[in-house]
C-alpha cells in the first residue's frame, strides 16, 4: 500500500472522529416551524429574535453537549424548546427524554405547545400523533416517531427516570425540582444520556433563591453567555439591568434605558433596533462544551415587556415582598436574596400599636385564624387583612385535653362565631379558619370538628415542605384536607417583618408571642451534593405562634371576596356603636 494510499486512511479515520458540522438550527427553525395563534399572538414561520438566535445555535452545535439558560419570562423559550423536538424528530430521529418539575406541567407543554405548533407546521404535521405510531403504543406523554422516541414526564416520579434512555435531555424549569429519596431529580436525569457520547442536555429555569437555585449552579459551571444591547448614539455595548431604566417621577410610561457608556437616554422605541444589533458574550471562554446563558426581560421586544409595563409593575410589587421576589425571579431572572439570618422578638415588640380584635384597626377588611392544636390546648392567632398590610390583632390559647375533652372546642366555636364591629360600623366575622391536622394523634378530632363547618371556610390543614402553593386541596380521596406550604409562606414572612414594612401588632401580644414569632431560621444544607433550604427550630424555642401566624395567612387565599365591595360594606354603617369587649374563659381550667 503506497504513502499516498495510507495517508487518505488516516484521514478518513480522523475525520471520523471529529463531531459533525454544527447544525445550522436557528435557520431550521425558521424554516420548519410555524406557530399557532393559541401559542403566540405572531403567528406563522416562527421569526427568532437575536437572543433567541444564539441560544438555538448552542442546541445545534455538535460540539456543546450542555445548554443552561437562565430565563424570564415572555422570552419564547418554551417554543424554542419545542422546535428542538421538532427538529430531532424530522431530521434527526433520537430518542427524547423530557422532564418538568409534576405532571400538570408535562401534559401542559404537551398539550398548549407541542400539539399545536406540530399541527400548525406541514414538515411536522403528523409526526407525533398517536395514530402514527404503527405499535399503537403511544400515549399522551409517550410518543413513538419513525427512528425514534419522545418521553415526558415528571420530575417527582423517580422510577419513570430510571426507565428511560435518552440522547437528548430537555430539562425545564428545573428550580421548581425537589431532591427525593433518591437524589437529585436532575442528577438522576443526567444519568440516563450516559450511553450516548453525543448526547445533549438543555436545562432552563427562571431562577428562585439565590442560594439553592439549580439553574444559577449550572449557569456558574458554563462559559457564562450574557446578551448585550447596543447604544444607537455611542455603538457600546451593555447587559442591561434595571439600575440601567430610569423614568420620569409617577410616569412609569416613560421608561427608557440609560447608556452607562454615554449617558444618552434611549426610548422604548429604539429597544427593538437595540436588540436586533445585540449580541451573545461569553464571560468565562476558557470552558468548553457548556453553554450558558442568562438574561431577563429588558431584551424583550414583546409589547407586554415593554419598558413602561416592567416599571409599572415594579412600583406595584416593590413595597410587597412576596411579589417584589417574583418580579425580580420571573422578569429579571435573578435569584431572591433572603434579608437577613434571625428575627430579633424584641425588636419585632417595641412594633406594638393600639389595636386589637375588639377595636380593629379601620384598613380592616378580611379576618383569618390560625389554630395549633397541642395535646393540652388549642392555640390561636387572629389575623386582619387589608388592602396592604397585614395586622396581628389577637393570640390566645383554649386549654384542654383535645382527645378527651369537648370543652376546647366548644371554646374554640364559639369564639370562631363571634362578630367583630368594623370602625365604619359594617360587621366582620371570620371570613376563613385554619386548623392544624399534622399531628397523627389528633388528626381525627381535628377533621370532626371542621368538615360540619367547611361552609365557613373552617378547614382543616396539613403543613408541607419545600416549594408549594401557600395553600391547595389534598388529592388524598375521603376527608376534604388542604395542604399549606409553610416553606414559601415563612420565607416572605420573614422578609417582610425583616423589612419592617407590611406587618403590624397589637399592643395586646406578650413578649411569648413574639419569642415564639421569631424562633426559626432559614439554612441552607447540602443533600447528596445538591443545595436544600429548610426553616430550622432556633434551640430552647417553642413555635405555636409562628405556626398559628403562617396557618391564618395560608388561608387567605381561600377567600374570594371583592375587597372594593367588602370596603363599602364596612363603611355603611357608621351610626353603630362597638360591642363591649368578649372575654372567653375555659370551664377546664376553672374546674
Amino acid at each position: 500500500m503506497t504513502h499516498t494510499a495510507l495517508a487518505q486512511i488516516r484521514a478518513e479515520a480522523f475525520a471520523a472522529l471529529r463531531p459533525p458540522p454544527p447544525v445550522n438550527l436557528p435557520k431550521w427553525i425558521e424554516t420548519h416551524v410555524r406557530l399557532p395563534s393559541e401559542v403566540s399572538a405572531q403567528t406563522g414561520p416562527m421569526a427568532l429574535t437575536p437572543v433567541q438566535r444564539g441560544i438555538a445555535e448552542a442546541m445545534g452545535d455538535p460540539e456543546i453537549e450542555r445548554v443552561s439558560v437562565v430565563k424570564p419570562v415572555r422570552l419564547g423559550y418554551t417554543s424554542l424548546l419545542t422546535a428542538l423536538v421538532g427538529y430531532y424528530c424530522d431530521s434527526d430521529p433520537s430518542p427524547i427524554l423530557a422532564v418538568h418539575p409534576i405532571e400538570s406541567d408535562a401534559r401542559g407543554w404537551i398539550v398548549d405547545d407541542v400539539e399545536p405548533i406540530f399541527a400548525a407546521s406541514p414538515d411536522l404535521r403528523g409526526l407525533l400523533t398517536l395514530e402514527a405510531d404503527p405499535t399503537g403504543r403511544s400515549t399522551l406523554l409517550s410518543r413513538k416517531f419513525p427512528g425514534g422516541s419522545l418521553k415526558v414526564i415528571a420530575a417527582k416520579s423517580p422510577r419513570n427516570l430510571r426507565r428511560h434512555n435518552a440522547k437528548v435531555l430537555i430539562l425545564d424549569e428545573i428550580d421548581a425540582m425537589e431532591s427525593g429519596a433518591e437524589g437529585s431529580p436532575i442528577t438522576l436525569a443526567e444519568r440516563r444520556t450516559l450511553s450516548f457520547p453525543d448526547r445533549k442536555i438543555v436545562a432552563g429555569s427562571t431562577p428562585t433563591w439565590e442560594d439553592t437555585s439549580h439553574i444559577l449552579r449550572l449557569y456558574a459551571q458554563s462559559d457564562k453567555r450574557v446578551f448585550e444591547i447596543r447604544c444607537l448614539d455611542c455603538e457600546g455595548y451593555t447587559a442591561p439591568t434595571w439600575q440601567h431604566i430610569e423614568w420620569e417621577s409617577g410616569k412609569p410610561e416613560t421608561a427608557a434605558f440609560i447608556c452607562p457608556h454615554c449617558g444618552a437616554v434611549q426610548p422604548e422605541t429604539r429597544k427593538a433596533e437595540m436588540v436586533n444589533r445585540g449580541r451573545w458574550v461569553k464571560t468565562a471562554p476558557e470552558v468548553q462544551n457548556h453553554a450558558g446563558f442568562k438574561t431577563n426581560v429588558l431584551v424583550s421586544t414583546l409589547p407586554a415587556a415593554s419598558w413602561g409595563n416592567i416599571a409599572r409593575e415594579f412600583l406595584a410589587a416593590k413595597d410587597h415582598p412576596d411579589l417584589l421576589q417574583s418580579w425580580t425571579n420571573t422578569l429579571m431572572a435573578e435569584g431572591w436574596r433572603q434579608a437577613g439570618q434571625e428575627l430579633d422578638d424584641s425588636a419585632l415588640a417595641n412594633r406594638r400599636e393600639p389595636f386589637s380584635l375588639e377595636d380593629l384597626p379601620p384598613e380592616t377588611l378580611l379576618l383569618t385564624c390560625g389554630v395549633d392544636v397541642q395535646h393540652d390546648r388549642l392555640e390561636t392567632v387572629t389575623l386582619a387583612h387589608g388592602r396592604t398590610d397585614t395586622f396581628v390583632l389577637d393570640a390566645r390559647a383554649f386549654w384542654g385535653p383535645v382527645n378527651e375533652s369537648d370543652t376546647p372546642w366548644a371554646e374554640l366555636d364559639a369564639f370562631l362565631a363571634q362578630t367583630h364591629i368594623h370602625p365604619g360600623g359594617g360587621i366582620l366575622r371570620m371570613d376563613a379558619v385554619a386548623v392544624d391536622s399534622s399531628d397523627g394523634q389528633t388528626m381525627d378530632r381535628v377533621l370532626a370538628f371542621c368538615q360540619p363547618k367547611l361552609s365557613r371556610r373552617i378547614v382543616p390543614i396539613k403543613g408541607a415542605d419545600g416549594q408549594r402553593p401557600a395553600i391547595r386541596p389534598s388529592a388524598t380521596k375521603g376527608q376534604r384536607l388542604f395542604i399549606v406550604g409553610v416553606y414559601g409562606i415563612k420565607a416572605n414572612l420573614t422578609e417582610r417583618l425583616m423589612r419592617g414594612t407590611s406587618i403590624r401588632f397589637s399592643d395586646t401580644l406578650d413578649a411569648r408571642f413574639f419569642e415564639e414569632l421569631a424562633s426559626e431560621r432559614r439554612v441552607v444544607k447540602y443533600q447528596r451534593g445538591a443545595p436544600k433550604a429548610s426553616w430550622e427550630r432556633i434551640p430552647g424555642k417553642r413555635a405555636e405562634a409562628l405556626d398559628c401566624v403562617v396557618y391564618a395567612v395560608a388561608v387567605r387565599n381561600l377567600i374570594g371576596v371583592n375587597l372594593g365591595t367588602r370596603e363599602k360594606e364596612l363603611a355603611g354603617h357608621r351610626g353603630i356603636q362597638t360591642t363591649q369587649k368578649t372575654v372567653i374563659k375555659s370551664a377546664w381550667i376553672e374546674g
